[in-house]
């Protein structure tokens, strides 16, 4: 049995290399990125996760070609309301401020009030560390994160969160978000489970 995290911080990368490798334009892979999200959600549940935090897209991501720009903008909206369904409290971070911030999305920027049993689930959309430092660190409400998973195979955070993640442990899973399975999950949680988590003590 291993030992669980609170607070999962997840990466989920690979969509547009994953549309290539499946003769897709790269804009068609988000809406392929759902799916696993919701998986992940309940696997991680499942596992007695208290918090997720997912990465949405970021205030760079938005430099991308604007067919790409409205995808991920698109599938980002879908999957709130996806995740809504699953029972859990949502909360949407980012710069509300841009116009790259979806307005759809405005309602879920403040945390309704949660059962002390329910899961929180947040999203960074539109979010981008500078903003978030420069603005009187604008994610202040979502906690230390324990455990960050990226997908895809890279070796970096991309600017996730820099002062939550100042003690994470960090676990890459080198396949692509779309082909999550939920052993990759449990391989994470196992690989945590033999980490030295001190905080610097």
């Amino acid at each position: 049995m291993y030992r669980t995290p609170t607070h999962l911080g997840i990466i989920p990368d690979g969509n547009r290399r994953w549309a290539t490798r499946n003769g897709l334009d790269k804009a068609d892979g988000y809406e392929h990125g759902l799916i696993p999200g919701i998986k992940l959600l309940r696997a991680a549940k499942d596992r007695g996760v208290n918090e997720l935090t997912f990465y949405g897209f970021t205030v760079d991501n938005c430099k991308r070609p604007s067919t790409q720009v409205a995808a991920f903008k698109s599938a980002c909206c879908e999957a709130v309301k996806l995740i809504e369904n699953e029972g859990v409290s949502v909360c949407v971070v980012g710069n509300t401020d841009s116009v790259s911030f979806p307005k759809e999305l405005l309602p879920y920027t403040e945390r309704k009030p949660l059962s002390a049993k329910e899961m929180r689930v947040n999203i960074l959309i539109n979010y981008g560390w500078e903003w978030d430092i420069k603005n009187e660190w604008r994610s202040r409400a979502i906690p230390r994160i324990d455990m960050v998973i990226r997908w895809g195979g890279m070796r970096r955070l991309s600017g996730f969160l820099p002062i939550q993640t100042v003690y994470s442990d960090i676990y890459i899973v080198d396949e692509l978000w779309p082909d999550f399975e939920e052993t990759q999950l449990d391989d994470a949680l196992e690989w945590y489970s033999h980490q030295d988590v001190t905080l610097g003590g």
